[in-house]
């Protein structure tokens, strides 16, 4: 359908939502990346076929011309659960199935589409208790949705149904009862920050756009390179709720008057390119995206631009670069992006979680997002979270929630050992520990602690992990990563990596942990680019917090984690060895000798450290040393 006035959106809108109220039932299948990888698809071929073969009278897209009582099948997107996936649920009734096979179908399907039961060994349980409702799992309860919302009750990738449920209809208010300072107002009073890094106010950029009036062309380009290890929140935006980024976007280029925009996403990301292009072609042929959108004679061309994934391709002005057709390299400051973007233009970038804000922003009005969250930490963040942690997946909590509340009621706690600390922010941010768990998660409490919230990934650690280790990786991944262009980067990341691979091979020194402090202070001062600042923090909060595991690396020669294998040995405790020989038999370098029945030995020079001795002894005669 063409929309090319308000009353043709707003007539199609009440056709799709009495459409999508006839479906009596809904049988919603996750459509997450996650999900998929686990069997989802099977699961919802094998539901499809036995709805056929039962005779219910079945839907899988919304029919806005036939009203009659169907049962709607569809894959949604990401429901953020990913540990219990593939995730089933049964609306109204509100059921959710979890690790739901295609064996399992059928059963559903009599049960409680052709009947109103509920499958009970399906159903979710945590701690003896049983939680047939979705709503009612601990990790669903405390989350608080706004970016996502809707996301997970409708089809993925269908206009209608977002249009459905309330879509565009924000734009809709931006095009036609708002002027665009008033738009700007709004999302300034909002409060709304860059949920991308550093937490920058987003109507402060949209504004100095917006005031550059003898420009001939203006950008506006959301940031969807998200390159932290563990994080997830926007490849699963623009996979699985497209038409909500969108929104956002087209409603910053009515405020800014921007003609032209970007979606700067990783080719690595197939399924987001593959269904951004959908959704933009949908919007183009609806009068949505284009020229004249909603008869209204404005302009704004969205265009997808693929990154080679670089990480500091993340930072703005190499972003700027990269859309460019130029090496992404960053650039000097000033000019800034909003005076000089994108092909010189004023340009405004935000990242993907930010433009999803905005559409409930402009619905809801700016008093209700700062009823959400802390004070100057306005409205909700997602998290991925990842790592040692019972209940993997993608949440979304007020601003403010604390790291407790995250780790041990919605995502369950730690999965083996005790926790020992959080990664958060990728590279760029910090560890949180144990003295940090009842710590307000927002950008000005995280910052005071040396990290920052970052994108809002969340690799929770247990005692088993190896903190020096951890710096180690994250410098190994910067050092990779860094573009070269200014010297504390190009430089200075390489020694620190090289002193942390030192004292992990226990050849450091005492002073070795000096020159990590000073050399990080160095770069985070002298940096070019805003990543190149952040590149230490890894380094500085480890060694703030967990100093004493790097001395016992290099005083003791030890690793506490048990870790760094050129710290410790493998032997065989003659007293507890029986001489079974399966020690012998699994090594893969035949570096065990001994008889049936005697104890054996480990010949120390051939052993690799692999683990396998010790985690398949029946006696636990295999010690570390």
């Amino acid at each position: 359908m063409i929309f090319d006035s308000r009353q043709k959106l707003d007539e199609a809108r009440k056709l799709y939502q009495k459409a999508l109220v006839c479906e009596k039932k809904q049988v919603i299948v996750c459509g997450g990346a996650t999900c998929l990888a686990s069997g989802a698809q099977a699961v919802y071929n094998a539901l499809k076929a036995s709805m056929e073969k039962n005779g219910v009278n079945m839907e899988v897209t919304l029919q806005k011309e036939e009203f009659e009582d169907k049962v709607g099948l569809k894959k949604s997107g990401c429901c953020g659960f990913c540990a219990a996936g593939p995730l089933v649920h049964i609306e109204p009734a509100g059921i959710l199935y979890t690790k739901v096979t295609p064996e399992d179908a059928d059963e559903i399907i009599k049960t409680s589409v052709m009947g109103d039961d509920i499958v009970e060994r399906l159903v979710y349980r945590e701690n003896g208790e049983y939680y047939p409702k979705m709503k009612e799992v601990p990790f669903y309860k405390p989350q608080k949705k706004v970016a996502f919302d809707h996301c997970g009750e409708i089809e993925g990738d269908s206009l209608e149904e977002y249009i459905a449920v309330g879509g565009y209809e924000a734009l809709e208010k931006a095009l036609f009862d708002m002027t665009p300072e008033q738009i700007i107002e709004v999302v300034t009073d909002a409060n709304l920050r860059g949920r991308g890094g550093a937490g920058f106010p987003a109507g402060r950029k949209w504004s100095q756009v917006a005031a550059h009036k003898e420009a001939p062309i203006r950008y506006v380009v959301c940031n969807g390179d998200e390159g932290d290890p563990g994080a997830f929140m926007d490849r699963s935006m623009m996979e699985d709720y497209s038409h909500r980024l969108i929104e956002g976007i087209i409603i910053c280029a009515v405020a800014c008057d921007a003609t032209e925009g970007y979606i700067y996403v990783r080719a690595e990301y197939p399924m987001a390119v593959k269904r951004l292009k959908k959704a933009i072609a949908l919007c183009e042929e609806a009068h949505l995206l284009g020229d004249d959108i909603l008869g209204t004679g404005r302009s704004f061309h969205l265009h997808l631009s693929k990154g080679a994934g670089a990480f500091v391709c993340g930072e703005g002005s190499a972003l700027a670069n990269s859309v460019e057709g130029k090496r992404g390299m960053p650039r000097p400051k000033p000019p800034r992006l909003v005076d000089c973007g994108v092909f010189n233009a004023p340009t405004v970038l935000n990242n993907v979680e930010t433009f999803a804000c905005v559409a409930p922003i402009i619905n809801n009005g700016a008093e209700w997002f700062t009823s959400i969250g802390t004070p100057n930490n306005s409205g909700t963040k997602v998290f991925a979270l990842a790592g040692n942690i019972a209940h993997t997946g993608l949440i979304e909590v007020p601003m403010g929630t604390t790291l407790r509340e995250i780790v041990f009621n919605i995502g369950g706690g730690v999965r083996n050992g005790t926790f020992k600390a959080v990664q958060i922010g990728g590279p760029s941010g910090g560890c949180l520990t144990e003295a940090h768990l009842d710590l307000p998660l927002d950008f000005d409490s995280i910052k005071r602690v040396g990290a920052i919230i970052g994108s809002g990934g969340l690799v929770v650690m247990g005692d088993d992990t190896c903190m020096v280790e951890i710096a180690r990786f994250f410098m190994n991944f910067v050092k990779n990563e860094s573009c070269g262009k200014c010297t504390p980067c190009r430089d200075g990341v390489p020694e620190i990596y090289a002193i942390l691979d030192r004292i992990t091979k226990g050849k450091g020194t005492l002073e070795d942990l000096d020159v990590l402090q000073e050399l990080s202070d160095t770069i985070k001062n002298c940096a070019l680019c805003g990543l190149g600042k952040t590149a230490t923090n890894p380094v500085m909060s480890t060694l703030r917090y967990f100093r004493e595991e790097y001395v016992s690396h290099v005083r003791d020669k030890k690793c506490p984690a048990g870790v760094c294998k050129d710290l410790f040995v493998f032997q065989i405790n003659p007293e507890k060895c029986i001489g079974c020989t399966k020690c012998a038999r699994n090594c893969p370098v035949d570096a065990i000798t001994g008889s049936l029945k005697q104890p054996h030995h480990i010949d120390t020079d051939k052993c690799i450290k692999c683990g396998t001795c010790k985690a398949g002894c029946p006696q636990d005669a295999v010690e570390e040393v």
